[in-house]
């Protein structure tokens, strides 16, 4: 009597293929907020454009124009005021002033708040937290209410009348702004990277330097544009604390156009465009670094 095995079952290990899909239909980014908050901005940013480009047309008129049709085009383009503006107005001098003074006290900001932040993103302690409390609570006090114990101190430390001494003030008022920004960044960066390096032999300050200040530099950027720009446009402190004309910078050096009896409008709106310029090729060069250094953190 023979024995019948049963037939074997076919096994359904082998893998099912998927069918194909049909091509996907790309869709373009839409912008945030709607096309209705696309066309505001658009129109907020054409409105704030007008009286740039005015001040540029106005500024190759000569000033006999300006006076009889201020709304006018140039006809003939004239560059007199400019020629008038930087060698009669001694812009040539106000614009090296000025740029001695913001570049020397963003630099000055800047480095400091660096190695700061650094201090107080790594250790972790109950004085250090006060101290980030202290540094912090700059930001709730305007600089400019403090304008006269600023004067009495720089009246009584001879520092009135110096261009050196307005750096150490802007680059002492911008310390908590640049802390409250870098102390975030650096505590984003993970401690291994610190471990590693110390394992390589790198000392903590080669550390810093090379490892950990390179990762901030979107930071680094943002830092020094926004404290750049108003240091560069400030009226107040310089008008105060700077008595003679060769010390000062472009916003008080404009006032030289106004007299008592006739106003070079001309020279102004040229005098403007040329302390403009400086800032428009600091945005275009550093746009890239803001943008990283503001959105950083927002997306996983």
């Amino acid at each position: 009597m023979s024995v019948v095995a049963p037939a074997a079952t076919a096994t359904t290990d082998s893998p099912v293929l998927a069918q194909p899909k049909g091509p996907r239909r790309s869709t373009g980014q839409k912008p945030v907020g709607g096309v209705g908050a696309s066309i505001l901005l658009w129109g907020y940013a054409a409105i704030a454009l007008v009286p740039l480009l005015l001040m540029v047309v106005s500024s190759f008129r000569t000033n006999a124009d300006l006076i009889t049709d201020p709304l006018g085009l140039p006809s003939p383009v004239s560059v007199e005021s400019y020629r008038e503006a930087w060698t009669t107005g001694s812009f040539a001098t106000y614009f090296g002033n000025s740029l001695l003074v913001t570049v020397g006290a963003v630099a000055l900001s800047t480095v400091v708040s660096t190695m700061a932040a650094y201090a107080l993103a790594r250790v972790h302690s109950r004085a250090f937290r006060a101290l980030e409390s202290l540094f912090l609570s700059g930001l709730m006090l305007p600089i400019h209410l403090a304008i006269l114990p600023i004067f009495y101190l720089f009246d009584g430390l001879g520092l009135i009348d110096s261009r050196f001494g307005l750096a150490l003030m802007y680059g002492a008022s911008g310390v908590p702004f640049s802390i409250f920004v870098l102390t975030t960044f650096f505590r984003q960066l993970p401690a291994e990277l610190e471990e590693a390096a110390a394992l390589d032999g790198a000392s903590p300050w080669q550390t810093f330097w090379r490892i950990m200040v390179p990762l901030v530099r979107p930071a680094l950027a943002t830092v020094a544009v926004f404290r750049f720009v108003p240091i560069w446009n400030d009226f107040l402190f310089p008008l105060v604390l700077l008595r003679k004309e060769e010390k000062y910078t472009l916003p008080v050096g404009l006032t030289t156009f106004f007299g008592e009896n006739a106003t070079n409008y001309s020279a102004v709106f040229a005098g403007l465009v040329i302390t403009t310029i400086p800032l428009i090729v600091l945005f275009l060069v550093a746009t890239k670094q803001i943008v990283a250094g503001l959105t950083a953190g927002m997306s996983k």
